[in-house]
């Protein structure tokens, strides 16, 4: 019998956490399929990429698309194309697919074009905000995709309000939890911390949404806000090159050059980084008192660490995170995310309940699906 081709894509490094234990998890299947690892590259840093690939035990991937960066459109058309190459060339019987950047949707579309089914891993998350870029591509994909795997009862209902046919959804739990849970015991502690001095508590902040970096308004309101709450609560904040040279036009005064050894932002308590590799990050967030983020995967794995965690957004794909976990949406107002820091700070730690099926077993049950309904497609 001729082995079954799965083919799994990974664009950023979100995907990374998320695709690593289901490679793990379909190793078991050797004999009856072969598994291909493809990286677009559409966001490719050769040092970190390295070191996270290294760090989460992925294999080297089998095809590099090298796509590289550009505007959302550029983007997604350049992976189309390499995509199409590989799979002309490989014939793959499934893509696997995750998360929701843009080669997600790049590869369902290529996928579906070329009548190759399409599992889509972390389906039917909805911020229903059409303005974001990653909620276009979620809905796309759901719409295509053959298998839809759910991380809580929330998204299947979401699904099946879009038209989804109940026997492609399939709630299974949380990827990215798989990771979490597997490494967080290996998790070592960043250089950046040793500036502390000894601080019994820290915050963590993240920031890369458009929103949140391309206006230099708000930019420059919120590390103005984050440089006075420094002062009650260091901040360790691992940043983008391209964000810190924006902050650097803006006048903020800081160390070159920037690296995991944090640099002291305008002499603040605000200690910048580069960004961590995904052993030193998750310590951080595991030890942090308070998170700041406009990202969507911390706010599920702060959720399972129990770490309070402020969201820079005003809206969430991830609403468990809020009505289960650890999680308050607070926008961008200045007073708004200094209210809500001292609230918690307050309000002592924080208990949340994990969400139903978040136990680190979800890839196990996703390659038992892949594999059954492979089988079935044989029937």
């Amino acid at each position: 019998m001729r082995k079954k081709k799965i083919t799994g894509v990974v664009g950023a490094r979100p995907n990374f956490m998320k695709m690593a234990p289901l490679i793990e998890a379909l190793r078991p299947f050797s004999e009856r399929i072969q598994f291909q690892l493809v990286h677009t590259g559409q966001h490719y840093d050769e040092r970190l990429s390295g070191l996270m690939f290294k760090q989460l035990e992925l294999p080297e991937p089998d095809h590099y698309l090298n796509v590289g960066s550009g505007s959302h459109a550029q983007q997604t058309a350049r992976v189309m194309i390499a995509f199409e190459e590989y799979c002309l060339e490989e014939k793959p019987d499934l893509v696997l697919l995750v998360g929701d950047v843009n080669s997600t949707l790049a590869c369902s579309l290529t996928a579906s074009k070329m009548h190759i089914p399409v599992a889509h891993v972390e389906a039917g998350l909805r911020s229903f905000d059409r303005k974001m870029p990653e909620e276009i591509n979620r809905i796309v994909t759901d719409s295509l995709a053959d298998l839809l795997f759910t991380t809580c009862r929330e998204a299947d209902q979401n699904l099946l309000k879009e038209g989804i046919p109940e026997e492609k959804i399939h709630f299974v739990g949380n990827v990215m939890i798989d990771s979490l849970k597997k490494f967080l015991p290996k998790a070592r502690s960043p250089k950046a911390l040793t500036h502390l001095n000894g601080a019994p508590e820290f915050g963590v902040l993240t920031l890369h949404r458009p929103g949140n970096v391309d206006d230099d308004q708000i930019l420059k309101a919120l590390i103005e806000l984050f440089i006075e709450i420094s002062e009650n609560m260091p901040l360790i904040f691992p940043c983008h090159p391209r964000t810190a040279d924006r902050m650097r036009a803006m006048g903020f005064q800081f160390d070159e050059p920037l690296d995991e050894n944090a640099v002291r932002l305008n002499g603040s308590n605000l200690w910048m980084t580069a960004p961590l590799g995904y052993l030193e990050f998750i310590y951080l967030l595991d030890k942090a008192r308070i998170v700041f983020t406009d990202s969507g995967g911390i706010q599920e794995e702060v959720t399972v660490l129990g770490t309070a965690c402020l969201t820079l957004r005003d809206n969430t794909e991830r609403g468990i995170t809020i009505d289960e976990g650890t999680n308050l949406l607070v926008g961008r107002d200045p007073a708004v995310i200094r209210e809500s820091f001292h609230r918690v700070l307050s309000n002592g730690p924080c208990h949340p309940r994990i969400p139903e099926k978040w136990d680190g077993g979800t890839s196990v049950e996703i390659a038992r699906i892949l594999m059954d309904w492979l089988d079935g497609c044989e029937k």
